[in-house]
């Protein structure tokens, strides 16, 4: 997998026949109590090589476009103008940036239910973001969120319950924990494989090197954590890249074993 070419808010990686396009959402600043240890409890102190904004987490949002140049996925949508954060919901912006006509997308796969992931699908003046959408890719057990807002799309919810293909080069894999319908998709072309995740790791500096510690927003911190352990030693095998939703965008990047964890290598420039 390698890096093509990169702008403000997208960064297109090639991988085996694939196109692959990071999209930056924007970012959502956290208190740091949201880190839990093992017992629960909000973490005593954080390590100095995790960064604060203004003395929070600066999490990243991303989401991640794939095409073969006929069939293509987008995995994730952004908050829209849902959260009222100053620079989020920039996912329109990044796919006209990046060259994608938003008009020709047919199929999304959700990671999971909460709304920087999924209410991009309603554009901030209420029409629909993508005119030709056909399916919604996502976890069963979260596919009760296509109410209010997102009812006009839930005729068109394809609800995931188990390991799926969605096409010749992507798969569903269930990962429960963070919520009940959390969902991994993998894509896989020329002996390479890209795992896209939602909200597995949400701190990069810290949860790859200690993957126990878990997130208050966890609606299972235990089966969080094991859904976590399983991915990342699949991603340690070689051939296999992930691409995070809150990983430092564009949020591509290589896991490896380090001592009892593991050690993440973007493969681009995190942007700021």
């Amino acid at each position: 997998m390698r890096l093509v070419s990169s702008g403000r808010l997208h960064a297109t990686f090639e991988l085996g026949d694939l196109q692959v396009v990071s999209l930056r959402d924007g970012y959502i600043d956290m208190p740091p109590t949201r880190l839990r240890g093992t017992d629960g409890r909000a973490l005593d102190e954080l390590p100095p090589e995790v960064p604060l904004a203004d003395e929070n987490l600066r999490l990243s949002v991303n989401a991640f476009f794939v095409t073969d140049g006929t069939w293509s996925l987008l995995v994730d949508t952004g908050a829209s103008n849902v959260w009222h954060v100053p620079g989020m919901g920039r996912i329109y912006e990044a796919l006209e940036e990046a060259g994608v006509e938003r008009g020709y997308i047919t199929d999304v796969a959700i990671t999971h239910r909460h709304e920087d992931h999924v209410s991009g699908l309603i554009a901030p003046d209420g029409s629909e973001a993508f005119a030709k959408l056909e399916r919604v890719w996502i976890g069963a057990a979260d596919a009760s969120v296509f109410t209010g807002r997102l009812e006009p799309i839930r005729e068109r919810v394809v609800p995931v319950s188990e390991q799926v293909a969605i096409n010749d080069w992507a798969t569903a894999l269930p990962a429960p924990g963070h919520t009940p319908g959390h969902t991994v998709y993998e894509i896989s072309s020329g002996g390479e494989h890209l795992l896209v995740w939602g909200d597995t790791v949400h701190v990069p500096t810290l949860q790859f090197d200690r993957p126990e510690v878990s997130w208050e927003l966890d609606g299972d911190q235990s089966r969080a954590r094991a859904a976590r352990a399983a991915l990342l030693e699949r991603l340690s095998r070689p051939g296999h890249f992930v691409a995070g939703a809150h990983l430092d965008s564009p949020g591509i990047a290589r896991v490896s074993p380090s001592g009892d964890g593991y050690a993440l290598e973007y493969l681009a420039a995190p942007i700021n």
